[in-house]
């Protein structure tokens, strides 16, 4: 049975597995900028919150990412890291119009193979966007939270994304 979210109601197919808490992260290759490139795997050794958003340039995403930035001086041995399908020129565009410190809270893009997003299972490959969900990993790799938001046009619980993190710093 195929995975789906809704946007405005409407039902999108996933592509990909869904993650659970227990399993390893998977690994996959984002862009920092048009050169720069980091893995997953890159980020080992301490705790990740990795926040996935259809487009920066949405309202409900823009808020997300805003919200994160704020709580990352509250959780200073937790790495966030914000990750679209937005191209990096736009994201760097984004970050400086919001203030965003990309080095305090990376944004990267999985617009070149959308890999992240089929190893994770959030890309929307007809619309070639992500679904919104957040994943809490901790320092070995193992996801410790998972919130896959039915609803794209929707927030996720960023109290529970919050304190399954704190638990972990």
């Amino acid at each position: 049975m195929a995975r789906t979210c809704t946007l405005k109601g409407k039902p999108l197919t996933l592509a990909g597995n869904a993650l659970k808490v227990g399993d390893k992260a998977p690994d996959a290759t984002l862009k920092k900028s048009l050169v720069d490139s980091i893995k997953i795997s890159d980020t080992t050794g301490s705790v990740r919150i990795f926040s996935v958003v259809p487009s920066l340039d949405t309202p409900v995403c823009a808020e997300q990412t805003r919200r994160f930035f704020k709580s990352a001086t509250d959780l200073p041995n937790v790495k966030i890291f914000t990750i679209s399908c937005d191209l990096p020129t736009a994201m760097a565009r984004f970050c400086g119009a919001e203030s965003i410190d990309k080095e305090r809270m990376p944004v990267l893009s999985d617009h070149k193979d959308a890999g992240f997003g089929q190893a994770w299972g959030t890309l929307i490959p007809d619309l070639r966007i992500q679904s919104r969900a957040v994943f809490v990993v901790d320092k070995n790799d193992v996801i410790k939270h998972v919130e896959y938001v039915p609803e794209v046009a929707d927030h996720p619980n960023y109290d529970a994304v919050l304190a399954a993190a704190k638990k972990l710093a």
